[in-house]
């Protein structure tokens, strides 16, 4: 076991920030103004419908079960279509092509269920299918209707129909895009050789009820996006220390085995177990708000010591731990170095120092194993005076 005391001449980096001056360019040209302001609207457009819709498996399964509710849904549509066109007092009147579309709408849709869903909807672009399948869908009924006779069939409900199926677990965007889609197709088909008075209020509402399926829409998303974030807020509270805000137990105990399984592949890590010397005498002397302030000034010394991707953990009361790469050029001994005069620096009012324990992270090693040895040093450093560290020998 090797016990070092550090340097307080040594000079340490300060690591520093510097944000460029917010330079404000004027006079910009109306048109360069104007682009700007519709590429932003483009891309607020483009966010609204092609959102992704399953951050985890919880939303996956549950979009998974709305693909088969709209396979069922689309079946049980064309089997009433079938027996509509089969069993109406004039079927004379229903073209051969109806049946046909029925039976190849209810053979067909299973294969949707082929797909593999559960890729395409953790990806960015996975709407689009929902997309394609509600233009499908609507071509489909536009179709038929057509070959019922227009706009005095009945089968153009189903849009209605389509629109609720949307209403459920479509984006807002999505159920306004779609909604004016298959109002344009229906006028399209049908309003070309004049717009008959049914047909105008069909089209009429048709559209109320595509805002009311977008305010439906917007609701069940808005109250998605709540449960999203208290679900993030919850498990930032459960992984973070309520005092400092930095990591605390359970987290770190969660990244070391990942740090276990990298030292397999080569990478170098240590463990610093961190414990503050005379803090106990700030409580005592100045009370425990000053006590929490040191706390808080620790955290943020040690976070500025170390680089974004390691991690620094309150374990409780005045004990710290570093979890931190290490490489042939910067030694765990030169990290606990530093963290150790980074603590000085701000502990100096108090007379607080710390005691510092390295262990280096052995490929397999149990977790506990691990944390014993940092334990063990830092224990180690301490019984030898404190403000210093400690690695174990080789």
């Amino acid at each position: 076991m090797r016990i070092k005391r550090h340097r307080r001449g040594d000079d340490h980096t300060a690591v520093t920030s510097a944000f460029p001056g917010d330079r404000r360019e004027g006079g910009a040209p109306a048109g360069a103004r104007d682009a700007g302001m519709l590429r932003r609207r483009l891309g607020m457009l483009r966010d609204g419908l092609f959102r992704t819709l399953a951050e985890d498996d919880d939303r996956a399964a549950y979009w998974i079960r709305h693909v088969r509710y709209g396979v069922l849904l689309s079946q049980l549509s064309a089997a009433a279509v079938l027996v509509y066109a089969l069993f109406t007092e004039t079927p004379g009147r229903h073209h051969p092509g109806l049946l046909l579309m029925a039976v190849a709408v209810i053979l067909g849709c299973p294969a949707l269920l082929l797909l593999p869903l559960r890729a395409i909807l953790r990806d960015r672009r996975g709407p689009a299918m929902f997309y394609l399948w509600t233009i499908a869908t609507t071509a489909l009924i536009l179709l038929a209707t057509w070959l019922d006779g227009g706009a005095s069939s009945p089968v153009d409900a189903l849009l209605f129909l389509t629109l609720t199926y949307m209403a459920v677990a479509y984006p807002p965007h999505g159920v306004v895009a779609m909604g004016v889609l298959m109002m344009s197709g229906y006028v399209l088909v049908f309003g070309t050789s004049g717009m008959t008075t049914s047909a105008a209020f069909f089209v009429a509402v048709l559209g109320a009820f595509t805002l009311i399926c977008t305010m439906s829409s917007a609701n069940a998303w808005a109250a998605h996006d709540r449960q999203v974030q208290l679900i993030a807020t919850q498990r930032t509270l459960a992984a973070t220390d309520p005092l400092t805000g930095i990591p605390n137990r359970r987290t770190l105990i969660e990244r070391l085995p990942l740090a276990v399984a990298a030292a397999a592949s080569g990478r170098r890590t240590v463990v610093c177990a961190v414990d503050l010397d005379g803090f106990k005498g700030v409580n005592d002397r100045d009370g425990h708000a000053a006590g929490d302030a040191l706390l808080k000034a620790v955290a943020s010394v040690l976070g500025a010591a170390v680089r974004e991707t390691d991690t620094v953990a309150r374990l409780g009361g005045d004990e710290f731990a570093v979890l931190a790469d290490i490489s042939d050029t910067f030694s765990g001994e030169m990290l606990a170095q530093r963290l150790c005069q980074a603590i000085a620096v701000v502990g100096a009012r108090g007379g607080v120092t710390a005691s510092i324990g390295v262990a280096e992270v052995v490929p397999g090693e149990d977790v506990a194993d691990l944390l014993h040895r940092a334990d063990a040093a830092m224990y180690r450093a301490k019984a030898a005076g404190g403000d210093r560290f400690a690695v174990p020998s080789a």
